[in-house]
């Protein structure tokens, strides 16, 4: 029996602080982390070579690769092609979009990291919820925990399952089987699922304001007019075959053709070579038209200078007519602002109201916000003219499609090399990462833009308390009071005393370090006792990945800054389920390894 040391005290002290703190969140979560770290070092639980080893270990590199891996499938276009999918096949029902999520997300958990099956859907599901004005709160964390839910469906679920596995082998035990855990994963799977269908997702907290969606920075609601280009695919179909609203969720107020016709958005209405729409829709849907063949931003058409066509010169900004402005009252054509500046106004925005005039002949007003394209140098002029304040550069590139097969190929490449075991995961995906930059699927300026390295830091702090409770003995400590509490208890009784060890432990260790510290002991304790250790290997398989009630599970943490959750969330949602994948283990796998 492990006796309860001064290191173990301190540390078990410092578990509680974290705990306590993450709860309050007076405090941010990557602040708390380095707390820790330094905490560790101080205290002398750890030597700082050993307290630094996180932010280098493998689980860090694998977050990094997975990160820049789905960058790339975002800047390349393919998360927006996944999500017209998605979009298509389901409608923008929020509750049927829940569903697909989690049913998809579990899907590809069963045969890859269930890690990397939440970093693919994760830039989806965000895009989904701003497309459908759906709190990203009320799926993100759906998607997280059904990814999690599949850990035990098959060997290669998660690589917690293949330690154990490894475990196995040195008690004489016959390796897992790829698919024995299914009987047991399965029910799981689905009863879970069906939890976070039909009760989880009512107990998440909405963090995401409702405004959000209309008034956020760069997601305004925009006129702008479209041509029909010449042999356009477009030509001889109808509105509602265009895909105009359906794929770019672009709203189509009116068409004029040969300028004096115009007709309303009929679904029937067939379009025609040199129509043109007056659509509106968000700033980043606008400019994707730019991508589509046969259709174009009419003011791009009618650039003065050719030379503007090159992406190394274009230059997008959002500008805001101010009071005093000169083009207050006066109309694009009527100020010649085009001539005079060199610049186009590809779409207005106006607060609140619906414009159906063409852009050239609407009047201007204050507070009406421009989308304006052209080169920096007749930006700046506008600028110093004080016609109007910019209220900033539009951010980021048009999505670089020719390069989004190398992206699929390069983040399917990585998780299959890797999971299949030719190289280890980290290195697979570091080296896809790699190759995305080589291959300029995505920039490393842009990568590192998108690396949550809040959430780098965090898993690194959380590495290294894991590693302090494994080389202080307070892991040990912790099993051994479990067996000693159940001492004499019934065979199902310790079984489910080792789960709830394990699920425990999981919390602020790794998955595979908690199975590592309880499967000896489990199994010492049935061979002790005559019992199946089989039974209650397959138990701790099930139980380490039960990481449902802090968002220290890697899938959790990866949606806890883009969902806005806090730690109680996880507590208020996740302690149900727990219980629930509790009783359902406790029910099926004595029946599955008889004890």
């Amino acid at each position: 029996m492990s006796a309860l040391t001064t290191e173990i005290a301190v540390l078990l002290f410092i578990l509680i602080t974290v705990l306590v703190l993450f709860a309050t969140e007076r405090v941010p979560v990557d602040v708390i982390s380095l707390g820790v770290v330094v905490a560790l070092v101080v205290t002398g639980l750890l030597p700082m070579e050993r307290a630094f080893a996180g932010f280098g270990s493998e689980t860090v590199m694998m977050f990094l690769g997975l990160l820049i891996l789905t960058a790339a499938l975002s800047r390349t276009g393919v998360v927006d092609a996944a999500g017209r999918t998605i979009i298509r096949a389901t409608g923008e029902d929020p509750r049927r979009l829940l569903l697909v999520i989690m049913v998809g997300a579990a899907g590809l958990s069963t045969f890859m990291s269930n890690t990397a099956a939440a970093a693919f859907f994760l830039p989806i599901t965000v895009g989904l919820a701003q497309r459908t004005r759906t709190s990203a709160s009320q799926l993100l964390m759906p998607l997280a925990f059904a990814a999690i839910l599949a850990s035990s469906v098959t060997l290669v679920s998660t690589s917690t399952n293949i330690v154990v596995s490894g475990l196995m082998t040195r008690y004489d035990m016959p390796p897992m089987g790829m698919f024995e855990l299914t009987p047991v994963g399965v029910p799981i799977m689905v009863l879970g699922i069906a939890y976070m269908y039909f009760i989880g997702s009512r107990i998440i907290p909405n963090r995401i304001g409702e405004g959000e969606f209309e008034n956020g920075f760069g997601v305004r609601i925009y006129l702008t007019e479209l041509l029909i280009r010449p042999n356009s695919p477009l030509i001889g179909k109808t509105l509602r075959e265009s895909g105009l609203g359906s794929e770019l969720d672009l709203k189509v107020l009116r068409v004029v053709r040969d300028k004096n016709q115009y007709f309303g958005p009929r679904a029937d209405l067939s379009l025609q070579e040199g129509d043109v729409l007056l659509v509106e829709g968000q700033r980043d849907e606008i400019l994707k038209i730019k991508d589509r063949t046969g259709i174009d931003i009419k003011a791009d058409v009618k650039l003065s200078d050719p030379s503007l066509r090159s992406d190394e010169t274009l230059h997008l900004v959002e500008a805001i007519l101010l009071p005093g402005s000169p083009l207050i009252g006066r109309t694009l054509k009527r100020f010649r602002f085009r001539e005079r500046y060199g610049l186009q106004v590809l779409a207005i925005n106006r607060h609140g109201e619906t414009i159906r005039r063409k852009i050239s002949q609407v009047p201007l007003q204050m507070g009406d916000v421009l989308l304006i394209q052209g080169r920096q140098p007749n930006v700046a002029l506008l600028a110093s003219d004080r016609t109007i304040s910019i209220l900033g550069q539009v951010e980021g590139q048009r999505p670089n499609l020719q390069r989004a097969p190398i992206a699929v190929a390069l983040f399917v490449g990585s998780l299959l090399v890797g999971t299949v075991g030719w190289v280890p995961l980290p290195v697979a995906l570091l080296a896809g990462a790699a190759l995305a930059f080589v291959t300029r699927c995505i920039t490393p300026e842009e990568a590192y833009r998108e690396v949550e390295w809040k959430l780098i830091i965090l898993v690194g702090g959380m590495l290294a308390l894991g590693t302090a409770m494994a080389t202080t003995g307070t892991a040990d400590f912790l099993a051994d009071q479990i067996v000693r509490l159940t001492a004499g208890a019934s065979p199902l009784v310790l079984l489910g005393a080792f789960f709830v060890a394990t699920m425990l432990l999981t919390q602020p260790m790794s998955n595979q370090a908690a199975a590592v510290v309880i499967l000896p002991v489990a199994i010492q304790t049935a061979v002790q006792l005559g019992l199946n250790p089989r039974t209650f290997a397959m138990m701790i398989a099930v139980a380490a990945s039960c990481s449902y009630i802090t968002p220290l599970e890697p899938a959790c943490m990866m949606v806890y800054g883009p969902g806005r959750y806090r730690f109680t969330d996880f507590v208020k949602v996740g302690a149900l389920l727990t219980i629930i994948i509790f009783i359902l283990a406790l029910v099926l796998v004595p029946v599955i390894w008889p004890l």
